[in-house]
């Protein structure tokens, strides 16, 4: 995401459990978040200690999360779990598509042959994603060549 995409931040963060948060964001969103994939890597293995997992705070100016043991998550990564948590899965699957080809508002309007303005209402969620433009998102990965495998 870029500078023209809004920005939004961590306001606040509580651990629900042994591997769970409940976080609220700068828009007004709130959810809770299961982190135990997250915690399965190594690099949190000191997280996976309930007692320092529940020592999360907001880290600097909200743009990500930090504990005491030199954790720390993204913002940018929350958010993409909180969209699927708030049943936003095709605003999630939209702005993967942007930041695996680090496609700004502009760039993406002209892979797609739609709007800038459509392209931020869709990375902003604001308007729902229609499954043609998602579909169309993976074409142009094809016609691109730059296609991964499921």
């Amino acid at each position: 995401m870029n500078i023209a995409d809004k920005t939004r931040t961590i306001t606040a963060v509580c651990a629900i459990g042994p591997s769970s948060l409940h976080l609220s964001w700068s828009d007004g969103t709130a959810a809770d978040l299961g982190l135990g994939a997250v915690l399965a890597d190594r690099a949190f293995a000191a997280l996976r200690d309930p007692r320092e997992f529940a020592k999360v705070e907001v880290g600097d100016w909200g743009h990500s999360l930090a504990w005491p043991s030199g954790a720390e998550l993204g913002a940018d990564m929350l958010w993409l779990e909180t969209l699927s948590a708030t049943g936003h899965g095709d605003v999630r699957a939209f702005l993967e598509w942007r930041l695996r080809h680090a496609l700004s508002l502009s760039k993406a309007a002209d892979a797609l042959g739609v709007s800038r303005r459509m392209v931020a209402y869709y990375s902003n969620g604001e308007k729902r994603v229609p499954k043609p433009i998602l579909l169309a998102c993976r074409g142009w990965e094809v016609s691109a060549g730059l296609h991964r495998a499921a």
